[in-house]
């Protein structure tokens, strides 16, 4: 089996995602022994049913993919997700206001988020994307910053769904640099094959998000997909 597994959050986002999709992630995931899920908030009940029994965590996203929800909005989806029986959380931070230069409000969403969280279940996961390819490298640090501040568990390059891309090398090493591992790095969108996967982890990330999970573990242990 691949060591790679145990860096992925094998993802499935798309809208128009069927059940039927959904659930044949799940099933993956579990196969493969990935780090989690990374679904949608309406499915996260069947899949912490169906993951009960394996080592896999359920994700799911809130305030996505565009991240200026209302604070109390944030914290609501968060509460819902994790008694349906989510286990990992990831967000998108007001990239307006971090745009704007109010970092204070960004600050206060971003704590109040993470404070109403720690008082969930022992032993959850709490990711902040940051959407780089529609920032400035300044803004990047900010925001990482930011993340840190808050008490995140990781900060995390893209939602997948920006015009602007996807996770990059240089963002991801960027980004490990200014947290120096006082949090995890994800790098997320624009994975699918082995040695992208490589050079991200060897940039600093500690998760991969990606909805080619099966395809890179088959890749990297040379079986075909």
């Amino acid at each position: 089996m691949s060591d790679l597994a145990r860096y992925i959050d094998h993802t499935l986002l798309r809208p128009e995602a069927t059940e039927a999709e959904v659930r044949r992630l799940v099933a993956e995931a579990a196969e493969h022994r990935f780090a989690s899920v990374c679904i949608p908030p309406v499915y996260v009940q069947a899949a912490a049913e169906a993951l009960q029994n394996t080592q896999v965590a359920v994700g799911t996203v809130v305030g996505f993919p565009l991240g200026y929800v209302h604070p109390e909005i944030r914290r609501a989806e968060s509460v819902q997700a994790v008694a349906d029986g989510a286990r990992e959380l990831d967000t998108v931070l007001n990239l307006s206001w971090l745009k704007s230069g109010d970092d204070r409000r960004v600050l206060e969403d971003l704590s109040a988020w993470v404070e109403a969280m720690r008082r969930q279940p022992e032993g959850l996961i709490l990711k902040v994307i940051l959407e780089t390819a529609l920032l400035t490298d300044e803004e990047k640090v900010r925001g990482a910053r930011l993340v840190v501040e808050a008490g995140a568990d990781y900060v995390k390059t893209s939602t997948g769904f920006s015009k602007g891309g996807g996770a990059t090398v240089e963002d991801v090493a960027l980004l490990a640099k200014t947290v120096d591992g006082r949090i995890g790095v994800k790098a997320s969108g624009g994975i699918r094959d082995a040695a992208t996967a490589r050079a991200m982890i060897e940039a600093g990330a500690r998760r991969l998000g990606t909805s080619s999970g099966v395809a890179i573990v088959g890749e990297d242990s040379g079986i075909p997909g």
